[in-house]
């Protein structure tokens, strides 16, 4: 184990947490807040930790799967600790689980929260809540790989032990090139994102913090009431189209950018995708209509706004869904599971992997009646690997016995049956709110702090989509 080379990249990433809250400091600065004192102290303290970590120098910089594992699991925690300075300083979250909760849904885009009232914080601190989603959208490691050219030996497993998905593609040559590109494309999403929702009314700030936690498909809002503050059909529209829009592989628009301009539309997962919230818009569209009684406009633009945000992960509400018919919630919770496309900024199981599942399936079928028949899985015309095939089927397992564990503790712990279970989902997957105690008008503030703790490593395990984090805490990976 190449631990000086760790011990050095923490340091940088550190850094590099460091500098990034120097924007937060100077919207405290502008806006007068009682938290700038606490930025000061959380840059310096940050920033001199990093520091000395940063000066280990490595007899080496060869790096194998183990320290890729590693600088994935460690850098996420370790940035997800120290981010929460400036919350615990401030005293606006004074408790460390709470702030630890709060800091790691930022950074893993998952959007809960445990703040009941987010408009009387200090701007600063709002800021810095939706700087770490914009900052863990794209992935941490990614943007140190695409800032840091020394790392460029290691970039590989690290690039592997963070981006999403069950196969990991570069779209150029060198990892430190891929990681630039996907960089330059997220802030020309997240620049034209904030320009539109700038122009249909909103202001400079909200623009702002939407625009961070639209386009990495977190969900922290501004607002108590998030998106469904405004109550306008336009922001609502512009929204649901950036959150579906980056729920998509990013590596889909580079062959765009290349000439294939049809790549969308010849991906498989894409197809399936974006035919999953025409399905389910429709379905709760008339079960709202049906039983709830809704206008054909309203349960239309209320289903699709809600099934956009639950399947891209980015937990955005416009109304309280856990008053909706059980059909309705029965869809959401499913789409819950299955996530959006691998390769973007959102969670889930990812459509990709619920695909292979499906077609494995019907092969086992297939092959009951004809033993002898070499079926292979297709994606998108190509051949699915043995290998991959097995992990995904390995993966699903491993998340069903957690979700199935976290469930069983929740309500060992005194939570409800459904709020226990949608509370390990939502974090699972990215989600943010579920149903209940943890639903959509509400926050997670009334539970246990141990609870708050368990679902927040539950996020960390969700974001770097299990393998990563468990290899780690296994007694071979240390041999």
């Amino acid at each position: 184990m190449n631990i000086k080379l760790v011990l050095r990249t923490m340091g940088l990433l550190l850094l590099c947490e460091a500098a990034a809250m120097l924007p937060s400091l100077a919207i405290s600065y502008i806006y007068k807040g009682n938290d700038f004192l606490a930025f000061i102290f959380s840059i310096l303290i940050v920033g001199a930790v990093g520091g000395v970590l940063a000066t280990t120098k490595p007899e080496t910089l060869k790096v194998g799967k183990r320290e890729g594992f590693l600088i994935a699991t460690l850098g996420w925690l370790l940035l997800a600790v120290f981010g929460t300075l400036p919350f615990i300083i401030s005293g606006e979250l004074p408790h460390p689980a709470d702030a630890f909760f709060e800091t790691m849904s930022g950074f893993t885009t998952t959007g809960a929260s445990v703040i009941d009232d987010i408009e009387s914080f200090s701007k600063g601190l709002i800021f810095w809540r939706s700087l770490t989603h914009w900052l863990g959208g794209m992935g941490i490691i990614v943007l140190t790989l695409a800032l840091i050219p020394s790392l460029n030996i290691a970039g590989l497993q690290m690039f592997k032990a963070e981006v999403t998905g069950p196969t990991k593609s570069k779209v150029l040559p060198r990892i430190a090139q891929t990681s630039r590109q996907l960089y330059k494309l997220y802030l020309g999403f997240s620049i034209v994102l904030f320009i539109l929702l700038n122009a249909a009314g909103m202001n400079w700030f909200d623009s702002l913090n939407h625009t961070f936690s639209t386009v990495a498909t977190g969900g922290f809002s501004s607002k108590v009431a998030s998106i469904g503050a405004y109550n306008d059909p336009v922001i609502e529209f512009i929204i649901v189209a950036f959150m579906i829009m980056c729920a998509i592989n990013f590596s889909l628009y580079f062959s765009m950018i290349k000439g294939d301009r049809w790549s969308l539309f010849k991906d498989t997962e894409t197809r399936v995708f974006l035919s999953i919230i025409f399905i389910s818009v429709l379905a709760i569209s008339l079960n709202l209509i049906s039983i709830a009684g809704f206008e054909p406009y309203k349960a239309l633009r209320q289903s699709l706004f809600q099934v956009a945000s639950i399947i891209t992960s980015t937990g955005y509400a416009t109304v309280d869904f856990d008053n909706w018919p059980d059909f309705s919630r029965y869809l959401l919770v499913v789409l819950m599971f299955i996530g959006a496309c691998a390769g973007s900024t959102a969670g889930g199981i990812k459509v990709i992997r619920i695909i292979i599942l499906f077609k494995t399936a019907v092969r086992q079928l297939v092959k009951l009646i004809h033993p002898q028949a070499v079926i292979p899985v297709r994606i998108s015309g190509r051949v699915m690997p043995k290998e991959v095939v097995d992990t995904v089927q390995n993966f699903f397992m491993i998340h069903m016995f957690l979700f199935a564990s976290v469930t069983g503790f929740l309500t060992m712990l005194g939570l409800d049956i459904i709020s226990a279970f949608s509370a390990s989902i939502a974090t699972l997957n990215n989600i943010g709110p579920g149903l209940a105690l943890v639903g959509p008008a509400t926050t997670y503030s009334t539970l246990p702090a141990v609870a708050k703790v368990v679902l927040s490593f539950c996020m960390l395990i969700g974001r770097l989509e299990i393998y990563t984090v468990l290899v780690v805490l296994t007694t071979r990976f240390w041999k």
